[in-house]
Order: C-alpha cells, then structure tokens, then sequence
C-alpha cells in the first residue's frame, strides 16, 4: 500500500477523512500534501457532511416536519458515512453523484 505525506497508509488515511464528517475532512486536507487519494475523499468529506450538518440544522427549525425530516437525514448521513468509510479503506476512489465531482474538481 501507498504511504501518505503523513506516513499512513493511504486506505487507513481515507477512512480517516470520514471519521469525524467535515472536521476530518479538514484535517486531512490541511495535512496531506500529496495523495490526491486522500485529498480527494477529504474534500469530499467536508462537502457532503458540511452540507448535510447545514440542512439539518435547517430541517431542525422547520415546525411540524422538522423533526422528520432532522431523522432522516441522520439516518442518510450514517448510511453514508458507513459506505464511504468502507469504500475508502478498501482503496476505491468512490465519488458520491454530484459531490464527488465537485470534490474531485476542487482538489486539481
């Protein structure tokens, strides 16, 4: 396997990214250097946690149905963050619809 600026193995580095959302995705984007491996599922960490925190936090204060629409967006959130994980620590450079286009564009 591929080390990373870091000296991490390059799947254990883009699981990292997932761990904590956003926050890692940060980390990881300030820190790598030079796998666009990792880079790339950092950023896409950070947009697509980022992005659902907002939306719930919005869906939140929203009477009647917030707090349905607050569950289900948790719950797409953990399915992402499991499948993502997951795909990261198996060395694939899994790219979400949408985001992983962005992601993988503003890494360049």
């Amino acid at each position: 396997m591929v080390k990373t600026s870091m000296g991490i193995e390059e799947n254990i580095a883009g699981l990292l990214c997932y761990v904590l959302g956003w926050i890692t995705g940060i980390v990881f984007l300030v820190l790598e250097k030079n796998s666009r491996f990792v880079r790339f599922h950092a950023m896409q960490s950070l947009i697509t946690f980022l992005s659902l925190t907002i939306i719930n936090w919005i869906a939140g204060i929203i009477p009647l149905i917030g707090s349905l629409l607050s569950t289900a967006i948790v719950l797409l959130s953990l399915i992402l963050w499991l499948i993502l994980m997951f795909k990261a620590y198996s060395g694939e450079m899994y790219k979400l619809p949408v985001v992983g286009d962005l992601a993988e564009g503003l890494i360049k």
